[in-house]
């Protein structure tokens, strides 16, 4: 029988849910990026941090952020290349509430609203 998920914790919710390109005719297919997969490629990609810090923030282990990373990216290069729309919602995650019991280590933590998706 499989572990069950871990709930991944991320800092903010997307401030856009939703992409589609331009210019060129719908292919009528999309892409859904999940939420902790988006958080992964801000962290990594826009914020420079490494692996090991990515999954300290998350509360996952580093096997479980380059999984989570190498599925995103496959997603973003779909969405890219052929031109798809994409999606940004659902996941297994807990957006992180500022609890300095389990402080996520963002230190700028950009918590939009009270949501948990895990339950």
């Amino acid at each position: 029988m499989p572990r069950p998920k871990k709930c991944r914790r991320i800092c903010g919710m997307p401030p856009v849910k939703s992409f589609e390109p331009v210019g060129a005719p719908l292919v009528g297919e999309t892409v859904t990026l999940t939420v902790d997969e988006y958080e992964i490629i801000r962290w990594i990609d826009l914020e420079g941090l490494s692996q090991d810090e990515s999954a300290e923030r998350m509360g996952v282990a580093r096997s479980t952020v380059q999984r989570i990373y190498d599925e995103a990216r496959k997603k973003l290069a779909d969405f890219i290349v052929n031109g798809k729309t994409i999606r940004i919602e659902g996941g297994d995650y807990q957006l992180c509430e500022g609890d300095l019991s389990k402080p996520c280590g963002c230190h700028k933590c950009r918590r939009q609203r009270n949501h948990n998706a895990c339950d």
